[in-house]
């Protein structure tokens, strides 16, 4: 007797209870109804979306902490920590730099503002007060020393990524120094803390189609569908300007490592719609952290290369900068000269850096341009500020892949990366977990046993059911 077929219904609803990323796509389509139809309830949903935020940046640090700790141990060697970090600010210097330039040429080539003849005078510039708080850039010298933190706890407290890494690095350097022998529990209880976070990570990841839903009628129910007709040229250009530059980013890609960006979107898609669905990388970085290490990239260098990326490889933010800063020269009549445009890319490859954590740190970068240019004046940022929650989605998209562009990159580069491992998990393939690395002397990416998934997980979950049991890798949902 053949077996039965469920009803469409059935399958529908079994979908939505084991699917992240079904929950968030209808989540995502509901919150952009409710924005719509009743904007007025819209606006009281901020705190779902404000709140998952909050959950996931207490987990951050802590996470990285120990990844960039048990990473450095594992490995062995400082100096090759030493020389993922280098490799990989150039990579961030390179990949920032020739994003800069595309979005240059792209706003010379279409002149998105070209046309509108605005007076600066005219715009209403408490706006863009209250988006920065009043607040300015950090000079080289501020950014160099709100990297070294005032305490152990502080750095923690205050949620600063980069002074985690510092904290983090000297742990594992003293680690080296004094050997397994000395501190034999220390990084056991390290590794364990590391797993107790991941399973909260899958705890918390249970809330996200809320956080996206809250997320997206807030967006609609505020601006909605009207700003896009009035930016329609800037809109389509940043887009435009941002597809060109993944596809780029995908050609480098399987240059120096063989592997497909696609397979790898389509193996993050879960994390990415939830990164569209709240305007935030920081809501996914715990578990790209996991995707990358599952896909073969090895622990120091994930646990180096992404965070470091989140405050010095913001190309999407970057694109947006450079096509902004010509699109409001353009909108109120100045015509910035090839030696202007070239002071541009300068200033923005510096005010770029660090933006992180920044209220408006958009327009706080663009300010500075400006100032820096004196042709155009400061006020005139405003005008960005109607279509600048638009523009959250083209930026999320490129910083994140870009940061994992980067951590495959210079993880082949170093040696650090097992490319068969990374397209059998991009090909959907069943392999083994890595094996754990006792004795301290491996490489954090080796095969070992295959380890069991509940019945859950493999119907596409992606949420781990128990706090030991991983999902199978390979599975995207």
């Amino acid at each position: 007797m053949p077996p039965s077929v469920p009803s469409l219904p059935r399958r529908v609803a079994r979908i939505l209870r084991t699917s992240l990323f079904a929950q968030v796509a209808c989540a995502l389509v509901l919150g952009i109804a409710v924005g719509k139809l009743w904007p007025g309830v819209a606006a009281d949903l901020q705190p779902l979306g404000d709140g998952f935020i909050r959950l996931i940046k207490t987990i951050i640090s802590p996470l990285v902490f120990c990844v960039v700790v048990v990473g450095i141990a594992k490995a062995g060697d400082l100096k090759a920590f030493g020389r993922i970090g280098l490799k990989a600010l150039i990579w961030f210097e390179v990949a920032s730099t020739l994003a800069l330039v595309i979005g240059l040429l792209a706003a010379n080539v279409v002149q998105p503002g070209s046309g509108m003849n605005v007076d600066p005078a005219t715009l209403d510039t408490s706006a863009l007060d209250a988006k920065t708080d009043g607040g300015s850039l950090p000079s080289t010298t501020e950014f160099v020393l709100n990297a070294l933190p005032n305490s152990f706890v502080g750095a923690f407290a205050e949620n600063s990524l980069l002074q985690v890494l510092l904290l983090a690095c000297l742990v594992g350097a003293a680690l080296l120094h004094l050997g397994h022998t000395k501190v034999p529990q220390v990084l056991p209880a390290i590794e364990q803390a590391q797993e107790i976070i991941f399973a909260i990570v899958g705890f918390v990841m249970r809330l996200a189609p809320l956080a996206v839903f809250g997320a997206m009628a807030v967006l609609i129910g505020q601006y909605g569908l009207g700003v896009i007709e009035t930016y329609a040229k800037l809109i389509i250009l940043c887009y435009a300007a941002a597809a060109f530059f993944i596809v780029l980013l995908a050609v480098a890609l399987k240059a120096l490592t063989g592997i497909s960006l696609w397979k790898f979107l389509r193996y993050i898609r879960e994390e990415m719609l939830l990164a569209l669905g709240t305007a935030s990388t920081e809501s996914v970085m715990p578990r790209v952290m996991q995707k990358l290490r599952k896909a073969g990239a090895r622990d120091d260098a994930v646990g180096l290369v992404l965070p470091t990326g989140y405050s010095f490889n913001l190309d999407g933010a970057s694109l947006y900068l450079s096509i902004g800063t010509l699109f409001v020269a353009q909108a109120v009549g100045v015509d910035l000269s090839l030696s202007q445009q070239i002071t541009v890319v300068l200033v923005l490859m510096l005010t770029s850096k660090g933006m992180a954590g920044i209220p408006g740190s958009a327009f706080l970068a663009l300010s500075a341009t400006a100032s820096s240019l004196g042709a155009i004046p400061a006020g005139a940022v405003a005008l960005l500020l109607g279509v600048d929650r638009i523009m959250d989605s083209m930026r999320v998209v490129t910083n994140l892949l870009g940061n994992c562009v980067a951590v495959f990159a210079v993880s082949r580069w170093e040696g650090a990366l097992d490319v068969e491992r990374a397209k059998k998990v991009l090909n959907g393939e069943a392999v083994p977990e890595p094996e754990p690395d006792t004795d301290g002397g491996g490489n954090g990416v080796g095969v070992g046993r295959e380890s069991p998934a509940p019945a859950e997980e493999k119907a596409g979950a992606g949420i781990p059911a128990q706090p030991k049991v991983k999902e199978p890798v390979g599975e995207t949902g």
